[in-house]
Formats: C-alpha cells, structure tokens, sequence
C-alpha cells in the first residue's frame, strides 16, 4: 500500500477536523443555526481579507468571482490594463474580452513580471482606462506580482486595482485595505484547505463607485444583490452549506496560527523546497520574486515533465502539476500551501529524487533533502 499524499497546486489537502465538520447533518440556510453560522464567518473572512468591507461569497470556483469582479465593475467599451504573464493573467484578459472590455495587456514572458512603473506607464498613455487587472500568485508560472506596488500605482487615479488572489490569499500577505487594493478575489481550494466551490470578492469604497456605473448585464454574479443578502445575514442564492461549515472551522484555525504566522509558514516551506530543488542541479522558472504557494521546475534536459508527473504518480501515490499551455512538457510544480507541513516537503523532495532517478537523471541521493533540512534548521 502506498500512502496517498495531494502536492498539486490546487486543490489542496483538507484537514480531517474541516472533512469532519464538513460530514455534520445538512442544516437549513434559513435558519438561526446557519445565521450564526455565517456570522462567524464573516468576520473571520474580513480578518483574512485583512479589510474593514464585507467580503461577498458566492458558490464558484475562483473564476466565478473574477467573472464577478469584471462584470460588476466595468461595462462594454471601458478600457482595462491586464497585468499578462501567465496562463491566469491570460484569463483575465479573456473574462474582460467576453463582456465587450478593451484589454490593454501589459505583458512580460512568462516566468517574469511587470513592474509597477511600465503599469503607471501605460496608465498614462490609457488614461480613460477603468481598471487594472492583476493575478497576485501567478500559479503557472510560479511568479509572485507586485500587488502592494501597483496598487500604489493605481490609488489616485481612476483606476480601480482588481486582484486575482485565488493562490494566494492565506499563503502570502496581502493587505487589502493599508495596500489600497480595490478587489480582491480568492477561492476555497488552495491556502483555505477546502474542496472546491466557494469563491469570494471583497470591494473597496471606490470599487463600489464603479459598480453603481456598471451597465454589464449579470443575475447570479449580481454583487449589489449579494451584498443585500450578506448585510442581512444571508446568501442570496443557495450557499454551499456544507463548505461553509468548513470554512468556519479553517477560519478558526487560520485565527488560532496567526495570520503572520501562517505566512511564514509558506515562506518557510517555500525556501525549503526551493533550495532542494537546486540542490539537484534543477533550475526554476521564476525570474522575477517566485510565491510562496508552489515552486515551479524546470525538467531536465531530455526529460519530459509530463514524465514526471506520471512517474510521481505511478511510483509514489503523489500528485503534482505539470506545465500549462506553452510551459506542457517543459515544468513541474510542487505545491505547498495549505495544509502542508515540512515533512510534506520533505516527502515530496525524496520522491523527487527517485523520480529523476526512474526516469535516467544523475541524482546525488539525499542531496535535496540536506538541503531542506537546513531551511526548517534555521531559528523561526
């Protein structure tokens, strides 16, 4: 028997006490029960959103509140730059297209980023434009953008900075409110350690002074409607009950870790697998500051990455991610947010090993994990 162990970048582990609280008998959401239910999560969704506004669930994946942020936000013809420079920047750029928006990507190859100046840049050749479009953890590529720095870029202009945290919120800082972020949207299977199928979106003062201009048509994703139902301690549609009840219990353990201490645990997990990883002669894909959700590889010379992920599979019982859209063949990923600790890690860097070993690559045994070892090693 081989022990089955979920290192893809989404989704993630869940908890056995979330799975439990998740397998409680369904309750009404019209009732007292659910009313209180929902109120503790939403306060703990404010101290994770790291904002003063009400953060708007709806029943999704991640991509039903990005759809949710450009529907409610902009209208046919506004003018949006998109941050481009990776598989989910690219989905930005086709949510915003399929409601009559003219993009303006702002591109950088992927694997790199943009900086904050080329976006004041093209802010000040596109003055009319109404948003800036942004994936904060770009989870194919392995990227970590510069949310604090654009935002800052944004704040005073007419602009409004709308932020795809989906891979990040939980795993890296992201303060929406001192940064000036004007949207954040997230969803529940990565750093929230649930399944599928519950996205959110938070919305600045100045975010809503967009939505009372918006003319794009909408009915489920109908913010204005879901905040109605939300001020009064309800959904507006059918919630997912039973996710829900498994929010409260990762919010409350989210609350009891520390939400600082929570990032430094990504960041440690983070660096530990980086440097096994290089420890082997492998390179990774970043340029430009990578997050600390994943780590993204680049396979080795005549390897096949899609060999990678099936040998990991086949060999070990694990899960990883292989390379999306041009990087198919080219990458892997090895995620480590949420419910991942650092013999996780480590687990997954001793496959690793054997991985490269199956599939003809030189490996230095144990050199990975030596490596690991010294991250987790350091004084906290």
């Amino acid at each position: 028997m081989k022990k089955y162990q979920l290192m893809a970048p989404g989704p993630t582990p869940v908890p056995p006490n979330v799975l439990l609280a998740m397998a409680q008998p369904m309750i009404h959401h019209r009732t007292p029960e659910y009313d209180a239910l929902f109120a503790e999560v939403r306060a703990g969704l404010k101290r994770l959103f790291q904002t003063k506004q009400e953060v708007i669930p709806f029943t999704s994946s991640g991509t039903g509140s990005m759809e949710a942020a450009v529907a409610n936000t902009l209208s046919a013809g506004d003018t949006a730059l998109v941050l481009s420079a990776g598989r989910f920047g690219e989905r930005w750029e086709e949510i915003a297209k399929a409601f009559g928006v003219n993009v303006v990507p702002v591109s950088a190859p992927w694997g790199e980023t943009v900086s904050p100046e080329a976006i004041a840049d093209a802010l000040r050749r596109h003055s009319d434009a109404k948003a800036v479009l942004i994936t904060h953890s770009e989870s194919s590529t392995g990227v970590l953008h510069d949310v604090r720095g654009i935002a800052g870029v944004t704040h005073g202009t007419g602009a409004i900075c709308i932020v795809d945290a989906v891979s990040s919120l939980g795993i890296a800082d992201l303060a929406m409110d001192a940064w000036g972020v004007d949207v954040v949207v997230a969803g529940s299977q990565k750093g929230l350690m649930l399944p599928p199928g519950l996205s959110f979106c938070a919305l600045s003062d100045k975010a809503w002074g967009h939505v009372k201009a918006s003319r794009l048509p909408k009915f489920y994703f109908n913010i204005t409607e879901e905040a109605k139902a939300v001020a009064g301690g309800e959904a507006h549609f059918t919630p997912a009950v039973s996710i829900m009840l498994g929010l409260r219990e990762v919010l409350r353990m989210l609350d009891a870790e520390g939400l600082p201490n929570v990032i430094k645990r990504h960041d440690r997990l983070a660096r530990a697998t980086r440097a096994g990883v290089e420890a082997l002669g492998l390179s990774l894909f970043p340029k430009a500051t990578p997050t600390p959700s994943l780590t993204a590889v680049v396979a080795p010379p005549k390897v096949d990455s899609e060999n990678v992920l099936s040998t990991y599979s086949t060999s070990h019982n694990i899960t990883i991610a292989g390379g999306q859209g041009k990087l198919k063949g080219k990458v892997f990923r090895l995620g480590h947010m949420g419910y991942v600790a650092e013999f996780d890690v480590m687990t997954a860097l001793a496959a690793l090993e054997q991985v490269l070993r199956e599939l003809g690559h030189p490996i230095d045994w144990g050199a990975s994990l030596s490596a690991a070892q010294k991250v987790f090693a350091e004084r906290a």
